[in-house]
Parts: C-alpha cells; structure tokens; sequence
C-alpha cells in the first residue's frame, strides 16, 4: 500500500536553496524504495519572501505549511537582510511556522565520530564517545510572551520577557560584583 504525503517546501535563502533540492532528492529516492508518494509544493520564506512580497512568512507559505503533512525548511537570512528592522527580518518566519504550527522543540543531536576528536578545541579524554540529544523548547515566553521589549535605564538598556526574575543589561557595561548570578539581583 502506497502512503502519501504532502510536503511543503521552504528553500528559504543562502545556502538553503542549496540543499533543500537535495533533501527532495533523497526522499524521493526513499519513496521509490519503500513505496511512499510525496507531493512537493514550493513556496518562498525568509529573505527572499521579504525581497518579493515585502514580509518573511507570506500567508500562503503559511497556509501551505498548515495543510501539509511536513514542512521541508531551509536556512533563513544572510548579510543581506541584516540591517532590516526586527519585525521583518527573515528569521521571523521561523517564530511564526513555530507558533502557528505549535512546534515545541528543537532536536540538537551532538555525536562526536573518533575521527574528528583532534578537530575539537576540548580535550580528547573531555568529549571521547559523546552522543547525546539537546531538547531545546521554543514556545515559552522567551519567544512569544508578552509585554516584552526594551526599557531604558541610567546607562543603557535592559531586555525584557513576562515574569522576568532577572534582566540581562545590554549597555557593556561589568556587572557590580555585589550582584552575583545566583543572588536573585538584576544582573
């Protein structure tokens, strides 16, 4: 029995429409071999969806995300759209698919091969065999709470999430040494 599968397809920018074309070949091969039918529908995002419709994450792509199967995503941004202000540079489009598509977790596999031990800036007998899994969440406040924003101060400028215990300074400025990470202080 056939299954079919409709996939959006995100080349996004850079280097990403670089590999995505390679990653439909490979499922294409994977369907041949094991009987699967994908269907493939493009759709732009990032900075090339700024560059032609003027925002990162079009309601089509959107739309297109939310009706398929699975959503093939390429890299996001470049030099390019850097100087862009925040609510429409290219990397908004991932924090929209994320909310819109209630993805709460990123899969960060570390696996070090023997061959590369010498590569790494840490000791061999330190990293030797690690495998592990990072689970990053990304749906808290950190990404979508609200208020959020920048609040001016004596001196620079503190960044802000909802239920905030500790603010992160952005001025350069040392932090006081009576304010220690762990005192509950501002830092």
């Amino acid at each position: 029995m056939t299954k079919e599968y409709k996939i959006a397809v995100l080349p996004g920018d850079g280097i990403g429409q670089e590999i995505v074309p390679q990653a439909v070949a490979v499922l294409e091969s994977i369907g041949k071999k094991f009987g699967h039918r994908f269907e493939f529908q493009n759709a732009i995002v990032g900075g090339t969806a700024i560059d032609q419709v003027g925002k990162p994450l079009p309601e089509e792509t959107l739309k297109l995300a939310l009706e398929a199967d699975a959503v093939l995503l390429g890299a996001v941004g470049g030099p390019k759209w850097e100087g862009l202000d925040y609510a429409i540079r290219p990397e908004r489009a991932l924090l929209g698919l994320r909310e819109k598509l209630g993805l709460y977790a990123n899969l960060r596999p570390a696996k070090l091969y023997p061959m590369l031990a010498d590569a790494s800036t840490l000791k061999r007998e330190v990293i030797d065999g690690i495998d592990l899994l990072v689970v990053r969440e990304l749906t808290g406040e950190i990404y979508f709470g609200k208020p959020r924003g920048v609040e001016k101060y004596e001196g620079g400028n503190e960044g802000s999430t909802p239920r905030s215990t500790q603010r992160r300074r952005s001025s350069g400025s040392p932090r006081s040494p009576s304010r220690s990470p762990g005192s509950g202080g501002r830092r």
